[in-house]
């Protein structure tokens, strides 16, 4: 950049300044419960093509840093819309492989419950109109 375009972008309040990056001394942001989430949107219903985030199949979502390894343990616990749901085995793979996918994750663990039971209720007004309940 010359001299006279460094100038105008310093007095200019509309030029965007490069984005900075992180050295290597810096933090990166931390895991999120929310930030998890989202990952986990990532993971569809194959029954019922709509993400098992807005289906309400995420019960708890538990990050606890781990000072050995320096990475954050996460415990899922999620159900299923039936006991014997077919795509339990697909989701709960699809699930571990999401979360592991993320920067920082250390061990994952999926645990499948089934208390509270599964209902409509606990769906998203997204997913709802996803599949066109009312």
């Amino acid at each position: 950049m010359s001299a006279e375009e460094q100038a105008k972008s310093d007095t200019d309040p509309t030029t965007t300044p490069p984005a900075s990056t992180p050295s290597s001394g810096e933090t990166k942001n931390p895991l999120t419960e929310e930030g998890v989430r989202e990952q986990l949107k990532q993971v569809i219903d194959p029954e019922l093509f709509v993400n098992i985030v807005d289906l309400g199949l995420i019960y708890v979502v538990d990050l606890k840093p781990n000072a050995e390894s320096e990475k954050t343990d996460i415990l899922v616990e999620m159900t299923m819309t039936s006991p014997m749901c077919p795509a339990g085995p697909q989701l709960v793979a699809n699930s571990r492989a999401a979360v592991e996918a993320m920067e920082g994750v250390g061990e994952v663990e999926i645990k499948v419950v089934m208390d509270p039971p599964w209902t409509q209720d606990m769906m998203t007004e997204d997913a709802r109109d996803q599949l066109n309940i009312f």
